[in-house]
Order: C-alpha cells, then structure tokens, then sequence
C-alpha cells in the first residue's frame, strides 16, 4: 500500500457522499468516501493510501478524462518481471510503486527518467491516518 502525505484543502458533502481535496506535494488531489471522520477539517494532515494496482500511467495524455487525480511525476525505478512490471516515482520526497502488466510498459517504452502522469480515482483512495 503506498502512503502519501496530504493536507486537506476541502470537504463537500451531499446525500452521504463527500469529496476531500487534498494538496500532496503541491499536487492537487481528490477523494471521495461514504462516511468520514468528524475529527476531518480544512487543513488536516493526513496520509493518503492507494494500491500499487490501482496507479495506471499515462505519457502524454490529451483531452479530458474523468479521473481527478493525475499527478506530473518522473519515473526512477522499473523492475520488469515476467508478467507484470514495477514502477517506481517520487511525489515530493514520497516514493511511489505503480504495477502495471509488462506488456504495457513495453508498449510505452518506459524507461528511468520518463515524465509521466500517474492516474489514480478518486474512488481508490483511503485516508490511513490522521496526523
């Protein structure tokens, strides 16, 4: 599970459903949940985790996508196994772990180095803790 420090920017809630906007490495980001802790507020820091599984990578993407989350990062580390690979970023001073299939980042021709955007739903992201 991959943990990214964040600071809550915003709370709208509506009908049991709320959206949390965060600043992550002075990247904006976007969750949304069912049910939140009360104790959550406007400036709150929290840790944000996400699966590797769930991190897809993108170069360079056009037009407009519905995913709320899509940070400028540069890769530093890929590990390709025999089905799947392992890449590795950094968002600010946290490292990140997206895994993708191999054949994926062979048709992107990823290499160390590589600006890409990683996109991550705002459904896939949980707060972890409070700070």
């Amino acid at each position: 599970m991959n943990r990214i420090p964040a600071t809550i920017t915003a709370i709208k809630a509506h009908d049991g459903i709320t959206v949390i906007s965060f600043t992550a490495a002075e990247q904006p980001m976007r969750m949304m949940a069912l049910e939140i802790d009360d104790s959550l507020k406007r400036g709150s820091e929290v840790i944000l985790g996400v699966k590797a599984s769930n991190i897809a990578l993108a170069k360079n993407p056009v037009g407009l996508m519905s995913i709320s989350n899509r940070l400028d990062v540069t890769i530093e580390h890929i590990n390709n196994g025999a089905l799947l690979s392992s890449v590795k970023f950094r968002l600010g001073d946290t490292l990140i772990e997206s895994v993708i299939t191999l054949d994926s980042s062979h048709r992107m021709n990823l290499q160390q180095g590589d600006t890409v955007v990683a996109l991550i739903k705002s459904s896939e992201l949980s707060i972890l803790e409070k700070l």
